[in-house]
């Protein structure tokens, strides 16, 4: 049986990205780092299998983990505007560029009700997009 683990993906104030596990219910932690979140995703499965191979030399049962990866809303933002654009993520979930870009910077955090309006946005933008067929 796999057990679901989220990895949560947080960009550092030194440009570099971390994932960190979640809370969970396992002894062990496991932290993967690196200039890019491609690069910290590679660092944290190797986390996994280094934690695997302990295990294994102490002759341990490893858990089968599934890994789930979420960001920070900051973190999004400044990966995502990158490919979509500020001026584009505004029409897709109706928050100013402006205000986004303080999120990616630091100067503000979002409330709660401004991260649900993005994530529907973003959720909405995502099902449009699932739905295109070409002919």
């Amino acid at each position: 049986m796999r057990m679901k683990v989220i990895g949560v993906i947080e960009k550092g104030q030194d440009g570099t990205y971390d994932i960190r596990m979640s809370h969970h219910k396992l002894d062990f932690f496991l932290l993967g780092q690196g200039d890019t979140v491609e690069l910290a995703k590679e660092d944290f499965l190797v986390s996994d299998e280094e934690m695997r191979d302990l295990y294994k030399e102490e002759k341990n049962s490893y858990p089968n983990l599934e890994f789930v990866y979420k960001f920070d809303l900051p973190s999004f933002l400044e990966f995502y505007s990158k490919k979509i654009g500020y001026s584009s993520l505004e029409k897709i979930t109706g928050v100013n560029q402006r205000q986004l870009s303080q999120y990616v910077q630091g100067y503000r955090n979002p409330s709660k009700s401004t991260t649900l309006k993005i994530e529907k946005g973003l959720k909405d933008f995502a099902e449009e997009l699932s739905q295109i067929q070409f002919v």
